[in-house]
Protein backbone atom coordinates (compact mmCIF):
# COMPACT_ATOMS: atom_id res chain seq x y z
CA UNK A 1 0.00 0.00 0.00
CA UNK A 2 1.21 3.08 -1.00
CA UNK A 3 1.34 6.25 1.30
CA UNK A 4 0.33 9.64 0.67
CA UNK A 5 3.57 11.87 1.10
CA UNK A 6 3.37 14.75 3.47
CA UNK A 7 6.99 15.97 2.34
CA UNK A 8 5.21 19.02 0.82
CA UNK A 9 3.15 20.22 4.15
CA UNK A 10 3.81 23.27 5.71
CA UNK A 11 3.62 21.66 8.92
CA UNK A 12 6.52 19.94 11.02
CA UNK A 13 4.80 16.93 12.30
CA UNK A 14 3.72 15.93 8.60
CA UNK A 15 7.34 15.98 7.28
CA UNK A 16 8.16 14.07 10.56
CA UNK A 17 5.50 11.45 9.50
CA UNK A 18 6.34 11.47 6.27
CA UNK A 19 9.86 10.16 7.23
CA UNK A 20 9.35 7.61 10.51
CA UNK A 21 5.33 7.66 10.19
CA UNK A 22 5.15 4.08 9.12
CA UNK A 23 4.28 1.75 11.96
CA UNK A 24 7.37 -0.22 11.42
CA UNK A 25 9.64 2.12 11.37
CA UNK A 26 9.57 3.57 15.53
CA UNK A 27 10.31 -0.29 16.23
CA UNK A 28 13.26 -0.03 14.06
CA UNK A 29 14.60 3.09 15.44
CA UNK A 30 14.27 1.33 19.06
CA UNK A 31 15.80 -1.51 17.86
CA UNK A 32 18.62 1.02 16.70
CA UNK A 33 18.86 2.81 19.96
CA UNK A 34 19.43 -0.39 21.66
CA UNK A 35 22.43 -1.50 19.51
CA UNK A 36 21.29 -3.17 17.06
CA UNK A 37 22.39 -3.12 13.86
CA UNK A 38 22.23 -5.85 11.22
CA UNK A 39 19.64 -7.06 9.30
CA UNK A 40 19.21 -10.19 11.14
CA UNK A 41 18.95 -9.03 14.30
CA UNK A 42 16.27 -6.23 13.35
CA UNK A 43 14.71 -9.53 11.85
CA UNK A 44 14.76 -11.30 14.87
CA UNK A 45 13.50 -8.60 17.09
CA UNK A 46 10.61 -7.51 14.83
CA UNK A 47 9.73 -10.47 13.38
CA UNK A 48 8.71 -8.29 10.35
CA UNK A 49 8.45 -9.74 6.70
CA UNK A 50 11.88 -9.27 5.12
CA UNK A 51 10.82 -7.42 2.09
CA UNK A 52 8.51 -5.06 4.22
CA UNK A 53 12.29 -4.52 7.01
CA UNK A 54 14.53 -4.24 3.48
CA UNK A 55 11.83 -0.90 2.44
CA UNK A 56 11.92 0.41 5.49
CA UNK A 57 15.98 0.17 6.12
CA UNK A 58 16.17 1.43 2.46
CA UNK A 59 13.91 4.32 3.35
CA UNK A 60 15.83 5.49 6.37
CA UNK A 61 18.92 5.34 4.68
CA UNK A 62 17.43 7.57 2.03
CA UNK A 63 16.75 9.84 4.45
CA UNK A 64 20.29 9.93 6.37
CA UNK A 65 18.55 8.50 9.54
CA UNK A 66 20.73 5.48 9.12
CA UNK A 67 24.31 5.05 7.52
CA UNK A 68 24.54 1.54 5.60
CA UNK A 69 28.29 -0.02 6.07
CA UNK A 70 29.24 -3.07 4.62
CA UNK A 71 30.68 -5.46 6.98
CA UNK A 72 31.04 -8.52 4.61
CA UNK A 73 32.20 -9.12 1.09
CA UNK A 74 30.63 -12.80 0.49
CA UNK A 75 28.09 -12.77 0.77
CA UNK A 76 27.58 -8.98 0.90
CA UNK A 77 25.67 -8.14 4.57
CA UNK A 78 25.51 -4.70 5.71
CA UNK A 79 25.28 -2.93 9.64
CA UNK A 80 23.13 0.26 9.86
CA UNK A 81 23.87 2.68 12.26
CA UNK A 82 22.52 5.75 13.41
CA UNK A 83 23.40 8.85 12.09
CA UNK A 84 23.98 12.43 13.80
CA UNK A 85 20.08 12.89 12.27
CA UNK A 86 18.84 9.92 13.56
CA UNK A 87 20.34 10.08 16.97
CA UNK A 88 18.06 13.57 17.11
CA UNK A 89 15.35 11.77 17.49
CA UNK A 90 16.11 9.92 20.71
CA UNK A 91 13.36 12.42 22.18
CA UNK A 92 10.64 11.10 20.10
CA UNK A 93 11.32 7.49 20.50
CA UNK A 94 11.60 8.22 24.54
CA UNK A 95 8.96 9.93 24.09
CA UNK A 96 6.55 7.58 22.65
CA UNK A 97 8.09 4.73 25.60
CA UNK A 98 7.12 6.85 28.30
CA UNK A 99 3.53 7.51 27.12
CA UNK A 100 3.12 3.81 26.24
CA UNK A 101 4.69 3.15 30.17
CA UNK A 102 2.15 5.63 31.62
CA UNK A 103 -1.15 5.06 28.93
CA UNK A 104 -0.78 1.77 27.58
CA UNK A 105 1.08 -0.06 30.32
CA UNK A 106 1.52 -3.87 31.00
CA UNK A 107 0.53 -5.72 34.02
CA UNK A 108 4.31 -6.04 35.38
CA UNK A 109 5.27 -2.52 34.58
CA UNK A 110 7.41 -0.86 32.06
CA UNK A 111 9.46 -3.41 29.76
CA UNK A 112 12.31 -0.99 29.41
CA UNK A 113 13.48 1.70 31.91
CA UNK A 114 15.86 4.32 31.27
CA UNK A 115 19.32 4.52 33.59
CA UNK A 116 21.19 8.21 33.05
CA UNK A 117 24.36 6.77 32.46
CA UNK A 118 25.55 10.14 34.13
CA UNK A 119 24.20 9.85 38.01
CA UNK A 120 23.22 6.12 37.50
CA UNK A 121 19.41 6.90 38.19
CA UNK A 122 16.79 5.41 36.55
CA UNK A 123 15.10 8.52 34.85
CA UNK A 124 12.44 9.41 32.76
CA UNK A 125 13.13 11.81 30.12
CA UNK A 126 11.56 15.27 30.27
CA UNK A 127 11.41 18.26 28.06
CA UNK A 128 13.27 21.52 29.53
CA UNK A 129 13.67 25.38 28.60
CA UNK A 130 17.46 25.86 27.54
CA UNK A 131 17.08 29.33 28.65
CA UNK A 132 15.60 28.39 32.41
CA UNK A 133 16.00 24.96 32.78
CA UNK A 134 12.32 24.94 33.59
CA UNK A 135 10.06 22.15 32.65
CA UNK A 136 8.28 22.30 29.53
CA UNK A 137 4.79 21.05 29.25
CA UNK A 138 1.38 21.39 27.59
CA UNK A 139 0.09 23.25 30.55
CA UNK A 140 3.46 25.91 30.48
CA UNK A 141 3.62 26.53 27.03
CA UNK A 142 2.07 27.33 23.53
CA UNK A 143 2.74 27.74 20.38
CA UNK A 144 2.40 31.10 17.71
CA UNK A 145 3.46 31.64 14.00
CA UNK A 146 7.48 30.96 13.36
CA UNK A 147 9.72 32.30 10.51
CA UNK A 148 8.31 29.92 8.24
CA UNK A 149 4.85 30.35 8.72
CA UNK A 150 2.57 30.83 5.42
CA UNK A 151 0.84 34.32 6.24
CA UNK A 152 -3.07 33.73 5.32
CA UNK A 153 -5.04 34.67 2.71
Amino acid sequence: MQLTSLADWNCSIAKTLDVVGEWWTPLILRDAFRGKRRFDEFHESLGMARSVLTARLKKLTDQGILDRTRYNEHPPRYEYRLTEKGRALFPVIAALIQWGDEWAPGPAGPPVVFRHDTCGHITQPMLTCPHCGGEVSAANTHSEPGPGALEEA
